[in-house]
C-alpha cells in the first residue's frame, strides 16, 4: 500500500599529475599515487626541510590549540570548503570501514578545522593532537601527511618511521590537498590510522573524495556562468573524472577543475588568455540554446590542438540572464528532466544534492520516507517535490500537520467516520485524510506529535493496507505513498516511551535530514532565488545586506528568511535594491545581539553508492591496464585478490 517514490563517479584518471604540476609550480604530483621513487623523493625532501626548520626528532610539540572563538572564525572563513567537504568526510569514514582511523579537514595553513573518528583510535588521535584547532604544518610538526600534501600540493602518504617526529611514528597518514576553483590551495583532507597496518586503498579513496569536493566547489563557484562538463569518453561525463570549465556571459574564462587543466593541457594562467570561442570555437548564445533545449546527446568539440572532446552544458544564471532563460528552462524541465521538481531544489549545497540523489534512487521502490530537520527547513516543500516527480503525481497530495490538529479530532481527521459515529459528527460522515490520499501521497508532518494511542492504529493501517472509519465495521483499502516528517528526535521519544518503536521501524526506510539554513553552502543562491520569487525577478540585494544575512543564525530557517525578504521588498519598493535599512528592525536588533553562525558538521550524506561506483571503476581500469590479470591489478591497487573478486561480484 504505502510506497514511495548521482551519478556514479569514477576514479582519478591517468596523466592528471603531470598536467597539474604544470599548472601549479612546486607540486610534485597532483593526482594518482606517487611511484616508489617519487614517494621516496618527496619524503626525503620533507625530512630535509624539517631539519632546516630547527626541529629535532625527539621534540614533543605539545597541544597548542587556537581558542574556540578563533576556531569558529577559521571555520567561518572556510565555510565553502567545509560545506562541501563535511559530507564527504562522513562518506569516507563509512567507506574505510572497520579500519581504526580519524578523518580530518584542514585549512591551507594546516590547521585542523574538523575531525571525525570513533572508538579507540579517536582517543589515540587526541593523544597526538590530531584534533580541531591544532596546526599540522611541516614547520611545526615535521614530516607528516598533512604537512607534506600542503607543501607539495600533491597527494601524499607518510607511514610510521617516515614521520620526522618520533612521537608520530605510530601513525599512517594519507593526505590530499584541495584546491578551489581558481587553483588556489584551500586545505587538505587526511586519514590517519595505525602505522603498523597501512592500507593502500585509503589514499585512493581520499583522493576520490577530495576530487569530488573540488568538482563541487568549481561547479557552484559562479552565479552568472555556463559550464562545460567534458571528457574524451562520453560515458565518463558526470563522473569525478570529468573536466569542468566555466565561462562568463561575455565568453571570459572563469574557472576550471584539475581534470579540465589536465585534459586541455593548459594552466589556469594560460586559460585566462582564452575565451569560450578561442578555446572551443563556440558562442555563449549557441550553448544557451543547447542548454534550453536539453539535448541529451553530448556535444563534440574540437580543441585548437585537433583533439576531440565530448561535452554537456549546464548553466547557473542570475539577474537578466536568469530572467531570459527562466521560462524556457522551466518548460524544458517539465518536458524532459526525469525529476524536474526535485532538481529545482538543488541550488549548490552538497547535502541537498545528496538528498535529491537518494530520493531519485528510491523512486518506485516502495521505501517509506522520513524527513527530519529543524522547523522551517522545507520538509513539506521536499515532500511536494517528491510527489510531483513520482508516478502518483496525477493523484492527490494530502498534507496533515499532526501538531496542529487537536488531539480530540486527529483520529477522526485521519481515519474518517460514518454518520452518527459521535456527537457532533457531520451528516454523511467524512472519508478521512488517509482515504483522501488514495492514489496519491499522504504527508504526515510532525509525526512525533501524534498521540501514542493513535500510533498503534496507524501502524495497523500500514500493515493491513486498509482503514476502518470510526463507527464503521467496514474497511476501506488504501494505496498511497507515505511520507512523514518531524523536527523531534524519535529515538529519544522511544526511550522515553512517547513514540512506538515498532511504528518507528515501519516508517524508518529512507531517513533524510534537511540541513538548517545556517549550514547550507548555497546561502547566497537561495537568497537570490527567494528574492526573484518575491520581487518578480526585478529586485536586487546590496553586498552589505547579503553580508548581514549571512551573519544571522536563522532559527526560523526558510520560513523566517522568506518573511524577511518579503517585507524588505515591500519596504524598498519592487525592483529596487535591498539595503540594510530595508530589513525589519526586529531582525537588526536580533542580529546586533547574535554571533556569527558556527560551521557545523554536515548531515551524513549517503554518497556511499557513488564511492562504490568510483572504486569499481578504479578496479576495472586496473584490470584493463593489466590485461585482465587479477593478481597484477591487486598489486597495482595494493589490495587483496579476494577484495577485487568481491567487488566484481
Amino acid at each position: 500500500m504505502f510506497s514511495t517514490t548521482g551519478r556514479p563517479c569514477g576514479p582519478h584518471g591517468d596523466g592528471l599529475g603531470h598536467a597539474f604540476h604544470a599548472a601549479h609550480p612546486g607540486s610534485a604530483l597532483a593526482q594518482g599515487a606517487a611511484s616508489p621513487a617519487q614517494h621516496a623523493l618527496m619524503v626525503n625532501e620533507s625530512l630535509r626541510r624539517s631539519a632546516a626548520y630547527g626541529l629535532k626528532p625527539s621534540d614533543r610539540p605539545g597541544f597548542d590549540r587556537i581558542g574556540k572563538g578563533d576556531l569558529s572564525l577559521l571555520q567561518e572563513r572556510n565555510r565553502v570548503l567545509s560545506g562541501h567537504a563535511l559530507a564527504w568526510m562522513e562518506t569516507l569514514k563509512v567507506q574505510i570501514g572497520d579500519v581504526p582511523s580519524v578523518v580530518v579537514l584542514t585549512d591551507a595553513e594546516g590547521t585542523i578545522m574538523h575531525a571525525l573518528g570513533a572508538g579507540d583510535f579517536a582517543d589515540k588521535a587526541r593523544r597526538v593532537a590530531l584534533m580541531p584547532g591544532v596546526n599540522w604544518s611541516e614547520q611545526l610538526r615535521g614530516t607528516n601527511g598533512i604537512g607534506l600534501a600542503l607543501a607539495e600540493g600533491a597527494a601524499a602518504r607518510v607511514n610510521a618511521d617516515e614521520h620526522y617526529l618520533s612521537i608520530n611514528r605510530s601513525l599512517a597518514c594519507s593526505a590530499v590537498p584541495i584546491f578551489d576553483e581558481a587553483g588556489k590551495l584551500a586545505g587538505a583532507l587526511n586519514v590517519s590510522s595505525d602505522g603498523d597496518r597501512y592500507h593502500g586503498h585509503i589514499l585512493a579513496l581520499t583522493q576520490l573524495c577530495a576530487q569530488s569536493v573540488e568538482n563541487r566547489m568549481c561547479s557552484v563557484a559562479h552565479l552568472d556562468c555556463i559550464t562545460l562538463h567534458f571528457h574524451e569518453r562520453p560515458e565518463l561525463i558526470g563522473s569525478v573524472l570529468e573536466g569542468l570549465i566555466s565561462f562568463a556571459p561575455d565568453g571570459r574564462f572563469l574557472s576550471a577543475n584539475r581534470s579540465a587543466l589536465a585534459r586541455l593541457g593548459l594552466s589556469t594562467a594560460a586559460l585566462r588568455a582564452h575565451t569560450l570561442e578561442s578555446l572551443f570555437g563556440l558562442s555563449w548564445s549557441a550553448l544557451i540554446d543547447r542548454y534550453r533545449a536539453a539535448v541529451p546527446e553530448p556535444l563534440s568539440v574540437r580543441l585548437p590542438t585537433g583533439a576531440t572532446l565530448h561535452a554537456q552544458v549546464s548553466a547557473r544564471l542570475g539577474g537578466e540572464a536568469a530572467s531570459r532563460v527562466r521560462g524556457q528552462r522551466r518548460a524544458r524541465d517539465e518536458r524532459y528532466a526525469p525529476y524536474p521538481a526535485l532538481r529545482r531544489l538543488d541550488t549548490g549545497d552538497p547535502q541537498m544534492a545528496a538528498i535529491i540523489a537518494q530520493l531519485e534512487k528510491a523512486d518506485g521502490r516502495n521505501i517509506p520516507i522520513l524527513i527530519t530537520g529543524e522547523t522551517g527547513t522545507g520538509k513539506e516543500v521536499l515532500a511536494r517535490a517528491l510527489h510531483a516527480d513520482s508516478a502518483r503525481s496525477a493523484g492527490p497530495f494530502v498534507a496533515v500537520n499532526c501538531a496542529a490538529i487537536p488531539e480530540t479530532l486527529i483520529e477522526s481527521e485521519l481515519f474518517g467516520y460514518v454518520d452518527g459515529a459521535f456527537s457532533g459528527a457531520r451528516r454523511k460522515g467524512s472519508t478521512g485524510k488517509i482515504v483522501q490520499a488514495n492514489g496519491g501521497t499522504l504527508f504526515l508532518d510532525e509525526i512525533g506529535d501524534m498521540p501514542l494511542h493513535l500510533q498503534a492504529r496507524l501502524l495497523r493501517v500500514l500493515q493491513e493496507r486498509a482503514v476502518t472509519p470510526l463507527g464503521s465495521a467496514t474497511t476501506v483499502g488504501v494505496d498511497a505513498t507515505l511520507v512523514c516528517a518531524t523536527h523531534r528526535n524519535l529515538r529519544e521519544m522511544i526511550a522515553q516511551g512517547s513514540f512506538r518503536e515498532d511504528l518507528y521501524y515501519r516508517l524508518n526506510g529512507l531517513v533524510l535530514r534537511l540541513p538548517p539554513l545556517r549550514e547550507r553552502s548555497d546561502f547566497d543562491v537561495v537568497v537570490q532565488a527567494l528574492l526573484d520569487s518575491e520581487g518578480n525577478g526585478r529586485s536586487t540585494i546590496a553586498a552589505e545586506t547579503l553580508a548581514l544575512l549571512r551573519r544571522h543564525r536563522w532559527p526560523g530557517n526558510f520560513r523566517q528568511l522568506v518573511h524577511l525578504l518579503r517585507t524588505a521588498v515591500a519596504m524598498a519598493g519592487e525592483g529596487a535594491e535591498i539595503r540594510p535599512e530595508h530589513l525589519s528592525p526586529d531582525f537588526r536588533d536580533d542580529l546586533a545581539g547574535s554571533t556569527p553562525p558556527e560551521v557545523r558538521v554536515a548531515g551524513r550524506a549517503d554518497a556511499g553508492a557513488s564511492l562504490d561506483a568510483m572504486a569499481l571503476s578504479m578496479v576495472e581500469q586496473a584490470l584493463q591496464e593489466s590485461g585482465g590479470n587479477i593478481s597484477a591489478a591487486a598489486r597495482a591497487l595494493r589490495v587483496s585478490r579476494n577484495r577485487i573478486y568481491r567487488m566484481l561480484r
